[in-house]
């Protein structure tokens, strides 16, 4: 479609693949992803000796892990962000069919690894968790339907990508993960909003969500439980937000010095869901406005590119993918510094997890690879043809 429509991507009869993405993606963007993932390692070598510790393995096996999840995650990255547009939207077709066999296999298959949710599946030797991958490829399914919709005689993408959107919701909060499900619903009130949604309908399906969350804190004990730690205005220093919340003021300006940070052996899911916090401690609020303005530079960047973007499924599933990416990070942040109720989400690049990291490459991959400068009509495009 959009090729059909705008025409193809500019290219120097003898530039070579490598050179046209080279020159043609978003360098800064890119660059901040490589720094969050490096910023990972740094704080996996402190935060998850302790878990390496506790389960009898070597002190960095957890780190080594990570580097070989993060160079497959800057695989994957560079690998889809070389796709164009059309071929990223195959990829994400195939890429949603698998993830929601998956997600419909886990009842039967799944694993919850003590955790109480069963969001696992478990090959033996190694497992991922079937959310973490749908997420991208959602985005891009629902942005193609709807991009679909505004087509002469278009499919009813709109009521589609709603029903799948109900779909998933319904599944991951079985798990229950009302975290994921709460960002599948951001995602699409998103990417729905910039298709051109009525205000009503939006107020509509705030509500909907609003008494969905409602219910929810009446049916689910776990959910409950959250919610109230949250509204509590004290905070048991014995539980994960009074860890964090404690290790955060420890910190400071300059933290307390590398390798000197005590949360990350009371913490138990330091090294995931609450690596701000030993960022916090140990390097200070420095590192945590560094890690904050990375995020910003991807989130703003894409955005501001996806401004000048004319086909819709582009502008529609990009604006979706930074989103999310945006969100997580802010969630994830947010909850460590008791912003909001707790959810099980890791910060994106910087958590440890193979599902989280590979993952968290393919979304970055898709975003790059729809904000690469392509030409739009404009008058500097037909020059630089001529060129």
């Amino acid at each position: 479609m959009t090729e059909m429509v705008y025409g193809s991507m500019p290219s120097r009869a003898t530039e070579p693949v490598l050179s046209r993405w080279w020159r043609t993606i978003d360098k800064w963007s890119m660059a901040a992803i490589v720094l969050l993932f490096g910023i990972g390692l740094l704080l996996g070598l402190a935060a998850s000796v302790p878990l390496a510790q506790r389960n009898g393995l070597d002190s960095f096996y957890y780190v080594q892990r990570q580097a070989i999840f993060g160079f497959m995650a800057m695989g994957a990255m560079v690998l889809v962000s070389m796709m164009p547009p059309v071929m990223v939207r195959r990829f994400a077709v195939l890429g949603f069919a698998a993830s929601m066999v998956a997600l419909l296999a886990l009842p039967f298959i799944g694993s919850d690894f003590g955790k109480g949710a069963v969001r696992w599946i478990s090959l033996g030797f190694a497992s991922f968790q079937p959310s973490e991958f749908l997420k991208p490829f959602y985005i891009v399914v629902i942005a193609w339907l709807m991009a679909a919709a505004q087509d002469l005689n278009g499919p009813p993408g709109k009521t589609l990508s709603l029903v799948l959107t109900l779909v998933i919701v319904a599944l991951l909060a079985s798990q229950p993960d009302f975290g994921q499900t709460a960002l599948v619903l951001f995602g699409w009130g998103v990417v729905y909003f910039v298709a051109g949604a009525p205000m009503l309908l939006i107020i509509v399906v705030i509500g909907i969500v609003g008494a969905g969350g409602f219910l929810a804190y009446n049916s689910s004990e776990h959910f409950a439980r959250r919610i109230d730690g949250f509204l509590t205005p004290d905070v048991d220093p014995r539980t994960q937000i009074g860890y964090a919340t404690n290790a955060i003021q420890e910190g400071g300006f300059f933290g307390v010095g590398v390798g000197e940070g005590q949360v990350k052996w009371s913490l138990p899911d330091a090294h995931t869901d609450f690596i701000i916090a030993v960022a916090a401690e140990e390097y200070g609020l420095i590192l945590v406005l560094t890690i904050i303005a990375l995020y910003a530079v991807v989130v703003v960047r894409s955005l501001h590119r996806l401004t000048r973007e004319r086909d819709p499924f582009i502008r529609l599933s990009g604006t979706g993918l930074a989103c999310i990416f945006g969100v997580q990070a802010m969630v994830n942040m947010g909850v460590a510094v008791r912003l909001l109720p707790a959810k099980g989400m890791t910060l994106p690049f910087v958590s440890y997890g193979g599902s989280s990291v590979i993952a968290a490459g393919i979304t970055a991959g898709a975003l790059l690879a729809m904000t690469r400068a392509r030409p739009q009509g404009a008058m500097g495009d037909i020059f630089r043809r001529r060129r």
